[in-house]
């Protein structure tokens, strides 16, 4: 159940920075450096839940499901 929450938080956490990227594109003319700072923020957190995800796997802390005919 723990690994399902760390999970959620971190695609909801993408989300969140993605939105704030494309706010800071939007309105804030002047400093660009915010936009790229908030996609980098989303680019590492995506590589954790990646990284996550494989250890997850590793250590039994998540199982694959399969399709089910």
């Amino acid at each position: 159940m723990l690994a399902k929450t760390v999970l959620v938080l971190g695609l909801i956490s993408v989300i969140v920075a993605l939105g704030f990227a494309f706010y800071f594109l939007m309105f804030d003319r002047r400093e660009k450096k915010r936009t790229v700072t908030a996609l980098i923020v989303r680019v590492s957190i995506s590589v954790g839940i990646i990284l996550f995800l494989l250890l997850g796997y590793r250590y039994g802390w998540i199982e694959p499901h399969g399709l089910r005919p």
